[in-house]
């Protein structure tokens, strides 16, 4: 690979880079928004299906991200951004908190108890996400990499789907333990949103199979790599 080519695949992983800390960033920030979608109306264990947190929307994405960049980049480099998204998370967390200790001018368009009430429950959020989170990708990736080198490289859609099955039940079931723990949910409420949680997100990473495949095709057509070649970067 020449050096300019190196250089591309190095931006390439910057801007997955991004998008994935966007997506874990946003997702801590707007938990508490919760949507339904009842394309059946099906009630488990006094939950209705599929009403869940709108912070599981650009949550999936991290997962694909790192699959992808487990697929392109290896394992240490997806160990790497899961790593830097912990760093910023608890930046942002501190940045919320700072700004929730000053106080909010007469003429704010947001008063001190609207902030409190959005973001107040930030630091709990963030603490319960991130114990799901470090569990989860940690999971993903020892798991797509297990398959990875037992299958040879070869059928992607396995190992896509086996690391992010476990690793989704894994995230759900622990952040809402902890929240649980937190008095943030209560117990009455844990197995009909696990159960929600967990079969949406089981849609969401069948459905984004065909991306994964899309995105190893491209950057195998690129950068003109072999079946279980990775990109080393500078």
């Amino acid at each position: 690979m020449t050096l300019k080519d190196k250089l591309a695949a190095q931006r390439i992983y910057f801007l997955l880079g991004g998008l994935f800390i966007t997506s874990l960033v946003v997702s801590n920030l707007i938990f508490q928004k919760f949507f339904y979608w009842h394309p059946v109306a099906i009630e488990i264990f006094g939950s209705r299906l599929f009403e869940i947190s709108v912070g599981i929307l650009p949550y999936p994405i991290t997962f694909l991200i790192t699959d992808l960049i487990s697929e392109i980049y290896g394992k240490k480099r997806a160990n790497d951004i899961v790593i830097i998204g912990i760093f910023t998370s608890l930046f942002s967390m501190l940045i919320i908190y700072t700004a929730n200790a000053v106080p909010a001018t007469t003429w704010s368009p947001v008063s001190d108890n609207i902030f409190s009430t959005v973001f107040g429950s930030t630091a709990i959020a963030v603490f319960a996400s991130m114990m799901a989170y470090l569990l989860a990708q940690f999971v993903d990736i020892q798991i797509y990499h297990f398959w990875k080198r037992l299958t040879k490289g070869k059928h992607l859609w396995l190992r896509n789907n086996c690391s992010t099955f476990l690793s989704q039940l894994v995230d759900t079931a622990t952040v809402l333990i902890l929240l649980c723990v937190f008095h943030k949910i209560t117990w009455d409420k844990f197995t009909g949103l696990l159960l929600s949680g967990f079969l949406f997100k089981v849609l969401i990473a069948v459905f984004d199979t065909p991306f994964l495949y899309l995105g190893v095709y491209l950057f195998k057509k690129r950068f003109q790599l072999k079946t279980n070649e990775e990109i080393a970067l500078l």
